[in-house]
């Protein structure tokens, strides 16, 4: 049997790769909790020019919602209740 083909390297590479993808989702999630920890909800009612999304021809695209951004809606929506 091939090196490549070997059931206990497939295995071990496996379980490599499982956990490498939990510490890379356990990294973005502590980088995530330390923003929201860090940052501050604006109450000043300013909006930037362009907020809502771009145009392209005559359709208005709207952007995806970062996970940061969903995190700053989250808080405010607290703070409204």
């Amino acid at each position: 049997m091939s090196k490549k083909n070997s059931l206990s390297r497939r295995k071990k590479q496996y379980e490599f790769d499982l956990r490498r993808e939990k510490a890379e989702k356990e990294k973005a999630a502590k980088k995530l909790q330390a923003k929201k920890n860090k940052m501050k909800v604006d109450g000043s009612g300013k909006k930037k020019k362009g907020a809502g999304g771009f145009q392209v021809g005559k359709r208005k695209l709207k952007t995806k919602l970062t996970a940061l951004a969903k995190a700053k809606a989250a808080q405010a929506m607290e703070l409204d209740k």
